[in-house]
């Protein structure tokens, strides 16, 4: 079923066009079967991943930690990407991310080809310099309007982190919370899921860690 709601993004809007015109699903997927590269494809444009960062992965694991761990034994399950989520944001408007990390309550909408047709409950993004805008932008429209309930923004750079409570196609709270101010980042939807910013954030430099092993 199409996501649609008032305050939508329109296909006549420029900025979600790329300069060869709009990309479909179809093409999309052509692409995405041919190559050994990651895409994303929002509104229309397509967009290549590149390789994440340290930091970024770093980020990715001290989160998917305690969110596997609060998750065991539950029907829900986290996963990290690459991993296809597909939004059906209008009939001609099919939309392809790969959250760094997605909870979905929702096993049965995994297909006969096990591929993921469902809308996660929870979506985490960490921003890298690449990405900011369309995560912070136009991801937050996307699962805005799709029905994600719970969306978490991940700044390894300014090492802090946004909480936005979803619902109805509208945000219906935000948070903020920072490594220091030494804070601890809490959910709305599952309560009792949490991340320490101090352990999300707590980076060794590599040089660092490269003279403690030759020690």
């Amino acid at each position: 079923m199409p996501c649609d709601g008032e305050n939508s993004v329109t296909e006549e809007q420029p900025e979600y066009r790329s300069s060869i015109g709009w990309v479909t699903y179809e093409e999309f997927m052509e692409l995405t079967e041919e190559s050994e590269q990651r895409f994303e494809l929002i509104d229309g444009v397509t967009y290549n991943l590149a390789s994440p960062s340290y930091k970024h992965q770093h980020a990715v694991s001290e989160l998917h930690g305690p969110f596997y761990n609060w998750f065991k034994g539950t029907p829900c399950m986290p996963l990290t990407s690459p991993f296809d989520v597909t939004f059906f944001k209008k009939e001609n408007n099919i939309c392809v991310v790969q959250p760094d990390i997605v909870v979905i309550c929702d096993k049965d909408n995994v297909d006969e080809r096990d591929k993921y047709r469902g809308t996660p409950t929870l979506v985490v993004e960490v921003l890298s310099s690449s990405t900011r805008s369309k995560d912070m932008l136009k991801k937050l429209e996307l699962y805005q309007q799709c029905g994600v309930k719970e969306y978490w923004i991940v700044d390894p750079i300014n090492e802090h982190m946004l909480i936005y409570l979803l619902e109805d196609n509208d945000i219906i709270n935000n948070k903020t919370y920072s490594k220091h101010a030494r804070q601890t980042a809490r959910s709305d939807v599952f309560e009792g899921l949490e991340a320490d910013l101090q352990e999300v954030f707590a980076l060794m430099a590599l040089g660092d860690y490269i003279s403690q092993t030759d020690m």
